[in-house]
């Protein structure tokens, strides 16, 4: 069952390669008590996440913080490609969080099979906006889509005045 606007966050951990070295991070502590758009991408360094995901909130970040608002982003790799990744494009400020094993991924319901791609079980592409690890939009594409995931809907005209939730289709 997909995650929807209304549940809470489902607890997990997922990792990260920060400065002092792989830690853990709970998505209890990514979300309570934050406003947080979590964004999340099939593959870090794959074309479409590469070349507009990732560079729309790292070029958006200074609004989103105006908002009061973190940014997180996930997907089904390891903690040191998603750094890796990071330092590529610079992006600094975006929390970038490993699933390397798919477990917080399948517990919001958002999996899909990369298996045609070589790429294995991997996360649909999709953004949430979580209020205290209580979701208040989502966002999920279609397959090979990128319409309402991106920085640019996620401050869209709906702003602040979310809940909404778009699934397979344009806000």
């Amino acid at each position: 069952m997909t995650i929807k606007v209304g549940d809470k966050i489902p607890s997990a951990m997922l990792k990260q390669l920060a400065a002092s070295g792989l830690q853990d991070q709970s998505t209890d502590s990514v979300f309570a008590g934050k406003k947080v758009v979590m964004f999340s991408v099939p593959g870090a360094f794959t074309p479409t996440c590469s070349a507009k995901h990732l560079p729309g909130y790292v070029n958006k970040m200074n609004e989103f913080k105006a908002k009061g608002v973190e940014v997180a982003c996930l997907a089904v790799n390891d903690p040191f490609v998603m750094k890796a990744w990071q330092d590529a494009h610079k992006a600094e400020g975006i929390t970038m969080l490993a699933d390397g094993n798919c477990t917080f991924t399948k517990a919001l319901g958002l999996e899909m099979d990369g298996a045609g791609y070589g790429l294995g079980t991997r996360s649909q592409r999709f953004a949430l906006y979580a209020e205290n690890g209580v979701v208040k939009a989502l966002a999920v594409e279609k397959p090979g889509a990128f319409e309402v995931s991106s920085a640019e809907a996620m401050l869209g005209s709906g702003w602040p005045s979310w809940p909404r939730t778009q699934i397979n289709s344009t806000w």
